[in-house]
């Protein structure tokens, strides 16, 4: 191989920003929250000297306060998976006191009949919440409306066999998919789940249509592709893959003109369609139905899907 064939296929680096919502720095390393921590802490803790300071000497103050210095400056500044200390801390809470049995009851739970004893209602644990979703609707478009969250609009992306791609080719996608990280305007999400399938509506299909082929060939063909279907649904559990799109929109001031921000969210999403098709991404939009769909699916996880007779792009 000659070094000009070497060079031309090698590996070529695209730069893509690793956080594009990281806060601004306020004052030298520190942003605003870690800034207003730090502030708050350091006026704490001279008040609390000014006000001891007539019986306590100052080296046994800055032994005493040293440990709630070192405390509050982790939690302002230490990080644990790209979340700051403070708000993990603060979700860890939120964690532990909400309720973890949750049933869809929109009338609310009903207390346990007086006929049950006193130690089974015991053993059963706390009583099941009612399921708050996080959201209050979706509008004609496809958009979910989050309340104060703003609002957010799901799409599905096909995938790309990049592996079998040349140096060049496997450069353009990237650059491709690069330019549209670039171009982010707010919150973007890229979900890939996972689901159960069904195949025997698709099995059921093939074999109601196959005596509509115009050659016997083609009929058994057919009817053998439909047996081989069912004896693999049968095998056990099957599962689908889909990559979800989600651009969402920060609510407007005290809630004013919650429109603009729907109307934004179906924007970004026709900007991702028209900058990821470079990338060989096919990005489809899902209507009020098709979303609806899929939230009704991602609640209800052990429901098999049906198999899409539709292509979702190259395989990964």
């Amino acid at each position: 191989m000659s070094p000009t064939d070497e060079s031309s296929d090698s590996s070529y680096a695209t730069r893509i920003p690793a956080d594009i919502s990281r806060p601004d720095r306020l004052l030298g390393p520190f942003t605003a929250r870690q800034t207003a921590i730090l502030a708050l802490a350091a006026v704490v803790l001279y008040g609390g000297w000014w006000a001891t300071r007539s019986f306590m000497a100052p080296l046994a103050y800055v032994a005493l306060v040293i440990p709630i210095a070192g405390a509050v400056a982790a939690l302002a500044l230490g990080q644990r998976e790209g979340i700051g200390l403070d708000r993990f801390l603060a979700a860890a809470l939120l964690h532990a006191r909400a309720p973890k049995r949750r049933v869809h009851a929109p009338e609310g739970i009903p207390p346990l009949p007086a006929a049950v004893p006193g130690h089974w209602a015991k053993a059963a644990g706390p009583a099941p919440a009612a399921m708050d979703m996080p959201y209050d609707g979706i509008t004609a478009g496809g958009v979910l409306d989050l309340g104060s969250d703003g609002q957010a609009a799901l799409a599905t992306c096909s995938t790309v066999n990049f592996e079998l791609r040349s140096a060049a080719e496997q450069q353009a996608l990237t650059t491709a998919f690069a330019r549209w990280l670039n171009s982010l305007t707010g919150p973007t999400q890229l979900l890939v789940r996972c689901h159960r399938l069904d195949l025997a509506p698709l099995a059921d299909t093939l074999q109601l249509e196959a005596a509509a082929l115009p050659h016997p060939v083609l009929e058994r063909a057919a009817r053998a592709h439909a047996d081989f279907l069912t004896d693999l649904a049968t095998g056990g559990n099957l599962l689908g893959r889909q990559i979800v799109l989600v651009a969402r929109e920060e609510a407007a001031p005290h809630m004013l003109r919650r429109r603009t921000g729907e109307g934004r969210a179906l924007q970004r999403l026709d900007e991702a369609v028209r900058a990821l098709a470079a990338a060989e991404v096919t990005v489809t939009p899902l209507d009020a139905e098709r979303s609806a769909e899929l939230v009704s699916t991602a609640c209800n996880p052990g429901t098999p899907t049906p198999s899409s007779t539709e292509p979702e792009g190259n395989p990964a």
